[in-house]
């Protein structure tokens, strides 16, 4: 065998060892986020009757060109209204993107939460709940949570309730899948990817902690 043969198998073995590396650390990270969520995501009336809950945390996802929820966004805000309707006098804690005076997610939650008869004593609003990680932490840190519940797809809701648990919430889901969404394939494969950088962040910030 000659030696350019030779140094084109070894890179090619490197290769398929690195590819599996990478497959089964996702897959590893994956699970461990997956498995947070275990006995955490509740019914609507579930929701309601529990106690002690500071603030249902109802996650930002976009809105259209005219400022209007999307679907997944009018359906978070739907759903946590529910909570209230079942029974319900925690606050709504509407946390999303509001960074930019063009683009408003809070707004058009807020809106939309008014027009199914929320109270505004029954609402609050985080403008800086850029990422999932930034609206969990800030519930604890700036709106000082320690007991909530949070309203996002069930694909989403996995990786809401392990970083609550990371960083020392008690924290309950409630899934707001009321339809089909389009291009949930993709969105679950980017939730992946997700998940798996979430979870090294929080593991990032306990090594951090700890030196």
């Amino acid at each position: 065998m000659t030696l350019s043969r030779r140094a084109t198998r070894w890179t090619l073995g490197v290769l398929c060892l690195v590819g599996l590396f990478c497959i089964l650390s996702v897959a590893l990270l994956n699970g461990r986020v997956m498995r947070a969520s275990s006995g955490r995501i509740v019914s609507v009336e579930q929701a309601a009757s529990l106690e002690d809950v500071d603030y249902i945390v109802v996650l930002g996802a976009g809105i259209r060109a005219d400022g209007s929820p999307s679907d997944m966004l009018h359906d978070r805000v739907v759903t946590a209204v529910g909570i209230v309707e079942a029974g319900s006098d925690v606050p709504l804690l509407m946390s999303a993107d509001n960074q930019h005076e063009d683009y408003n997610e809070v707004a058009a939650m807020v809106t939309l939460a008014a027009s199914l008869d929320v109270s505004d004593e029954a609402l609050r609003t985080d403008r800086l709940g850029l990422s999932t990680y930034e609206s969990i932490v800030r519930a604890k840190e700036i709106y000082g949570a320690e007991r909530i519940v949070i309203v996002t797809q069930s694909y989403h809701l996995h990786r809401a309730l392990y970083i609550a648990e990371q960083i020392g919430l008690e924290a309950y889901g409630v899934s707001a899948d009321i339809r089909t969404y389009r291009g949930q394939a993709y969105r679950e494969l980017r939730e992946i990817a997700a998940r798996c950088k979430d979870a090294l962040v929080l593991q990032f910030d306990e090594i951090n902690k700890a030196a």
